[in-house]
């Protein structure tokens, strides 16, 4: 009996070893998505991909685009993740291979594009503005090397990105170039246009393979929010802004809880992403810490001020995906954080750390105090002589050297004419001319 049982077992074995044996010689494909931004959360997620097919031997990765360009640091970090893999990729554009896009699909081995579909306009940009040149260099030539290692035209590529190269017949000097998947069949960019996905199995001989679709994981879908050159600046805000919230108004912790919150998405997701480690955290919490010995132990904004300060924008340097996007990201933190806190103490009670670097001590009239005024009545009947023109009003200086602002009672007086107070309101001095003495 046992040894019947064990020779079912060895069977049922055998044949899911089959079974799998089978799949396997039918061929594994990988597809996967490239859509929305290309940041480095879409980075990191493509780099696992590629791990995992190369790792099961796949016989193709199939990159699904659709994407509206972002950042070139992550766009040639995905480049890197293609060459390095032993894994073949085709890029099956079905709607944009735009700017950083464009770079994907270049260095895929095979470029498929849909009817309707697009690539290029590739320039970089800093903010909206048109990058340097030497940015639109760089980047043109990556794109016209990467077109030239697949054997696709490295001059139409690199039109894409500099809008100096003009083409005959296909981009005028001043313009980007845009192909529609047409164009890019005709001028050696595209290798098929094709409609589905099954289509482009079909090109490849792999309709029986068997599809292995991934998409990122919670934390590299967090990590592809958190780095949006867009997202990224409104966590710096509120982070920034709840901490000197909690540092300068009086609460219940809700502002700060909240600002440590936001940095704290901020910097795990930049290292998910794989942008920063641990160090860019470490030092931002050092510059925390100096900021909040500067407050609460020593007096003015010190050396411990300033270093806390430094500390915490190489932090977000570190963490960012480039230099560009952390002053970006800096410039409009700090302009948000201003209006925040300013609201915040406008209309929430302060803390004793806010009144020792602000003076909000008043003297209202109403409790006893006047600001003292000048005594000019002594000056009534005396004389001096004009040394401006009054018209009605100007300078005199007084016997006593001392230069009065008065005004006349309405006639204009030259320099040089000597007069006589005749009336003191307050701080009002009036005067007259001193008639010269008759002759006889």
């Amino acid at each position: 009996m046992a040894a019947k049982r064990l020779i079912m077992v060895l069977g049922l074995l055998m044949f899911w070893l089959t079974g799998q044996v089978a799949a396997v010689a039918d061929g594994v494909v990988y597809v996967l998505p490239v859509k929305n931004t290309i940041d480095g959360g879409l980075a990191r997620f493509l780099e696992r991909a590629y791990r995992e097919a190369d790792a099961v031997g796949a016989k193709r990765v199939i990159l699904e685009i659709d994407t509206p360009g972002g950042l070139i640091k992550a766009a040639t970090d995905i480049r890197d993740t293609i060459n390095n893999a032993t894994t073949p990729t085709t890029a099956f554009v079905h709607g944009g291979a735009i700017s950083a896009g464009a770079l994907i699909a270049l260095i895929s081995h095979d470029l498929v594009m849909t009817p309707g579909s697009t690539i290029g306009a590739a320039e970089p940009r800093f903010g909206t503005q048109k990058a340097d040149e030497k940015i639109v260099s760089y980047w043109s030539r990556q794109l016209s090397a990467a077109a030239e290692a697949r054997g696709r035209d490295p001059v139409v590529a690199a039109a894409m990105a500099d809008a100096d190269l003009e083409i005959p017949g296909l981009v005028a000097a001043g313009k980007l170039l845009t192909l529609t998947s047409q164009q890019a069949l005709e001028h050696n960019i595209a290798d098929q246009q094709l409609q589905t996905r099954e289509q482009v199995l079909a090109y490849h001989g792999l309709q029986d393979a068997r599809l292995v679709e991934l998409t990122p994981s919670t934390a590299e879908t967090v990590a592809r929010w958190v780095t949006n050159p867009y997202v990224s600046p409104i966590l710096l805000t509120i982070g920034f802004a709840g901490l000197l919230m909690e540092l300068f108004t009086v609460g219940f912790g809700v502002p700060g809880t909240i600002g440590v919150m936001a940095l704290a998405v901020y910097f795990a997701g930049h290292m998910v992403a794989g942008l920063t480690g641990w160090e860019a955290l470490l030092l931002f919490l050092l510059g925390l810490l100096l900021l909040v010995v500067e407050a609460f132990v020593l007096p003015g904004f010190g050396l411990a001020g300033f270093g806390g300060v430094l500390a915490m924008v190489i932090s977000i340097v570190l963490a960012a995906p480039s230099t560009e996007q952390a002053v970006i990201s800096l410039v409009i933190a700090l302009l948000g954080t201003i209006v925040l806190v300013a609201i915040s103490i406008k209309l929430l009670p302060t803390r004793r750390v806010w009144r020792r670097l602000v003076l909000n001590a008043k003297q209202q009239k109403d409790q006893g105090y006047t600001a003292p005024v000048p005594s000019l009545a002594a000056y009534l009947g005396e004389t001096g002589v004009t040394i401006t023109p009054l018209r009605p009003a100007g300078a005199v200086e007084m016997a006593n050297g001392e230069r009065l602002d008065v005004v006349t009672d309405g006639s204009y007086v030259l320099p040089g004419i000597q007069v006589r107070v005749v009336k003191v309101e307050g701080t009002r001095v009036v005067v007259r001319p001193v008639p010269p003495p008759s002759s006889r």
